[in-house]
């Protein structure tokens, strides 16, 4: 039986999957399986490629277009691994990272999380700045990208991730509910997992409805994690306004200057040598034009 089983929906991502099992297949740490999930592709290219793998750490499976959260579910149920990473088609990870993690999970009996440095590529490349791991900074927003290793009973202590989270951040929800059975989060401090960027993503392609919508998801699933922290909450809320004020306040500084320096040459106009000289730098390159004409000094 696997040590590890990497998991990788495919929803006609068929061009990159190649480079995502190949990133798979190079590692050091060799106790592992590869389960893809064929998602309801409807891609020719995408099911061709798909139908034709035959590698004995490989299985494909092909269900209906059930959205992320339901792929992966439906790839771990199958798997055998004792440590699930989640892979998605277009990403890729360096030849390292299962034997790290591994090593961790090993021997930290309580690690319930493992991810690792990150980089982008495609589109924008470069490192991905995320912020520390600490509970605070994880209530304001996700920092867990979704490729890190958790423990397959773990999956189904927390019911695995939610079909509900439909427009995307089923991984933020997913860990939160981790971090909520008491498990410890570590990180390696080295890059090896490599995030593929494109012009258009489900992030991306979230509207404001969505955004709301899947906040509220998230808060719904985690009242008592939230609650408990309704301090970070209300620090970043004051934070945010405090610093729209004294933006609107600098503004308004701005402007006022502004005013009292036209009001100070308004009434400046009333003296006529000014107003003549105002009047020469004003027009002076329309005259210009007439080429003949001499302006008063």
């Amino acid at each position: 039986m696997p040590r590890v089983s990497v998991i990788i929906p495919c929803y006609n991502h068929g061009l990159f999957i190649a480079e995502a099992i190949e990133s798979v297949l190079r590692q050091t740490f060799q106790d592992f399986e590869i389960i893809i999930v064929n998602d309801g592709s409807t891609d020719t290219y995408t099911i061709g490629l798909l139908e034709s793998y035959c590698l004995p750490q490989i299985r494909v499976i092909h269900t209906e277009n059930q959205k992320l959260p339901s792929a992966r579910n439906n790839g771990i149920r199958v798997a055998n691994g004792d440590y699930i990473l989640p892979l998605d088609a277009d990403d890729k990870i360096s030849d390292k990272y299962l034997e790290e993690a591994v090593s961790i999970l090993d021997a930290n009996k309580n690690a319930g999380i493992v991810y690792c440095d990150a980089e982008f590529f495609g589109t924008v490349q470069g490192k991905w700045n995320l912020r520390k791991y600490t509970i605070e900074n994880i209530i304001l927003g996700n920092i867990i990208f979704c490729s890190a290793f958790f423990r397959r009973d773990d999956w189904a202590k927390v019911g695995g991730y939610k079909p509900i989270m439909k427009y995307g951040w089923e991984d933020y929800e997913f860990w939160l509910s981790i971090i909520e059975l008491g498990r410890d989060v570590y990180k390696i401090p080295r890059t090896h997992f490599y995030y593929r960027q494109h012009l258009v993503s489900m992030d991306k392609e979230m509207t404001k409805e969505h955004r709301v919508y899947s906040h509220v998801q998230i808060f719904n699933n985690h009242k008592q994690i939230f609650c408990d922290n309704i301090d970070v909450l209300f620090n970043r809320h004051v934070e945010a306004t405090y610093n729209e004020r004294q933006i609107i306040n600098a503004k308004i500084h701005i402007d006022d200057v502004t005013f009292l320096k036209l009001c100070m040459l308004l009434q400046r106009i009333n003296d006529i040598p000014f107003l003549l000289r105002f009047l020469r730098i004003l027009f002076k390159p329309i005259f210009k034009m007439f080429g003949s004409y001499k302006f008063p000094q």
